[in-house]
């Protein structure tokens, strides 16, 4: 089986509204729920579980029976950080899932992933035990001597940029949790599962990614959404 864990679980304090960003509406629908429409469609996904806002549960149900997200099988809630959030909705799941079930994380604030993405992340993972969505690096990253000045700099070429969705073989997902939270390792700042995972000396596999899968984080993001959106109504 494969289930997605949408992380959906922050406050949005940066977008400076009076909601969470993942239930803004925009041109009529939340957030939330054109994320949640791409795993909806895609024929691979098996299930959906929110990590959700607490105190937003309720709202999330009668946004997916509105919008017909028929596969949303599990709400959990979410924590205090986002690594809290991640491992809130794996272990909901130990229950559920099988060792070689395939979970594939994602935020809930990445709202245009791409159906050939999904794919790509559940075919590396069924290769390697995890796939991870990748882009190439196309800027110059310089590493500061002070806040002023550089003399190093990281050659792109060497670089990639990943986000999600990430794709993992569930016993992996929850070992690597356990072993996380037991001993510190991973957790804290802006860690995520990727990076946890490096910490905790596994490999990671890439798969393909998609310049549109944008991050709401500003309010210029939600501009750059709506742009994107537009084009597709009116492509």
């Amino acid at each position: 089986m494969n289930v997605a864990i949408i992380i959906a679980g922050g406050v949005g304090s940066r977008m400076n509204m009076d909601i969470p960003k993942q239930f803004i509406h925009i041109y009529g629908k939340p957030v939330i729920i054109y994320t949640l429409e791409g795993f909806q469609r895609h024929p691979e996904i098996d299930a959906i579980e929110v990590v959700c806002l607490a105190g937003w549960e309720e709202t999330l149900k009668e946004y997916a029976a509105q919008y017909g997200i028929t596969k949303l099988r599990w709400i959990a809630t979410g924590g205090a950080t986002g690594q809290e959030s991640i491992r809130n909705g794996v272990y909901n799941l130990e229950r559920e899932l099988k060792d070689d079930d395939i979970a594939i994380i994602h935020d809930g604030i990445r709202p245009m992933v791409d159906s050939s993405v999904l794919s790509d992340c559940l075919r590396v993972c069924r290769l390697h035990g995890n796939g991870v969505t990748s882009t190439p690096y196309n800027e110059q990253i310089f590493r500061k001597i002070d806040e002023f000045s550089t003399r190093e700099y990281i050659p792109r070429e060497t670089l990639r940029k990943v986000a999600t969705p990430q794709a993992y073989r569930y016993s992996l997902l929850l070992k690597a949790y356990r072993r996380a939270f037991d001993e510190q390792i991973g957790i804290f700042g802006s860690a995520y599962t990727n990076t946890m995972m490096v910490d905790l000396g596994e490999t990671l596999y890439f798969a393909a990614g998609s310049d549109k899968n944008i991050k709401l984080t500003s309010k210029d993001d939600l501009e750059l959404f709506k742009a994107y959106l537009k084009m597709e109504m009116e492509g």
